[in-house]
């Protein structure tokens, strides 16, 4: 009979040696996720699932946000620098821009070409359309047709314009009203003022008129409303500062047929109870909100 003496880490049995190292054993909680390896889950016993790692695309929300960003820039800058949306509040403009034309505006337009650092310079002319902050109220912007340029001797006659002493052709000039006036017709005319003149203005031409003639200041235009007898213009309030200018109208984008009415609401009340009629003057209400003949039509 052998006798098994643990010697330094090492069995001996009788006279023989094994050189296999003993493992020292762990201990082992009964709900714990430890085993000897080698050994068999113990019956009944649960084995935990793997930890799995929750992912967050941190990187996909930050690309999105990026974007997001970019279209944000690039939106205001091109309503800063290039183009930006109107609408036409009143007649002033008829038959050219209608009550409900929304516009697009192009702000490049320019008589100054050191202004072109974005686009090409567009040079203000005689006949364009321009928006403008209304020199009365500048948070108010105007819609106008430029009929006078800086140095021109303007004067109205019959309603008909004038220039240094030669009348100018105005195809987009509507006159409506049958009666005359002698201060919108027969401009200038300082012997008595409308009552809607405004008071500087009125005090500010007096000392620009000779000889019947109306003398355009350096950097100012005389705008006119296509709309001749229903417009409020320089003639009731004088200049557009160089300065003033927005830019130029080029696209009508969308037209409301009738801007008190909202989308989807019939001018006409249906009969309660007759769904058919009502069905009907919602669908002609959704046809007939907008001018579609209108939509996309380039200003002239």
């Amino acid at each position: 009979m052998s006798l098994a003496v643990e010697t330094g880490g090492q069995t001996q049995v009788g006279s023989q040696r094994s050189s296999e190292p003993i493992l020292p054993r762990l201990p082992l909680r009964p709900d714990g996720p430890f085993a000897p390896l080698g050994s068999a889950p113990r019956p009944g016993a649960t084995i935990p699932p793997a930890p799995v790692e929750t992912i967050i695309h941190r990187h996909s929300l930050l690309q999105a946000f990026q974007s997001l960003l970019y279209i944000i820039i690039i939106a205001l800058f091109i309503i800063t620098f290039t183009v930006q949306p109107f609408r036409i509040p009143s007649e002033s403009m008829e038959p050219t821009l209608l009550v409900g034309d929304f516009l697009l505006v192009n702000k490049q337009a320019s008589s100054d070409s050191s202004s072109a650092f974005l686009a090409p310079a567009s040079f203000i002319h005689r006949g364009d359309l321009i928006v403008f902050h209304y020199p009365v109220d500048p948070s108010m912007h105007l819609v106008k047709r430029v009929v006078g340029l800086p140095g021109d001797h303007l004067r109205l006659r019959d309603g008909r314009v004038y220039i240094d002493g030669h009348a100018i052709s105005e195809p987009y000039a509507v006159f409506r009203s049958p009666g005359t006036d002698s201060y919108r017709d027969e401009f200038p005319h300082l012997v008595s003022a409308d009552p809607g003149v405004d008071s500087r203005w009125w005090i500010q031409m007096h000392s620009l008129v000779s000889q019947g003639e109306l003398t355009v200041p350096r950097d100012s235009y005389f705008v006119l409303g296509d709309n001749r007898d229903d417009s409020e213009d320089s003639r009731y309030w004088g200049f557009v500062p160089r300065a003033a200018i927005v830019g130029k109208p080029f696209l009508i984008y969308f037209s409301l047929n009738n801007p008190d009415l909202t989308p989807g609401q019939s001018s006409s009340a249906a009969m309660p109870g007759d769904e058919t009629v009502r069905r009907a003057g919602a669908a002609n209400s959704l046809v007939d909100f907008a001018r579609w003949n209108r939509a996309l039509r380039i200003i002239h």
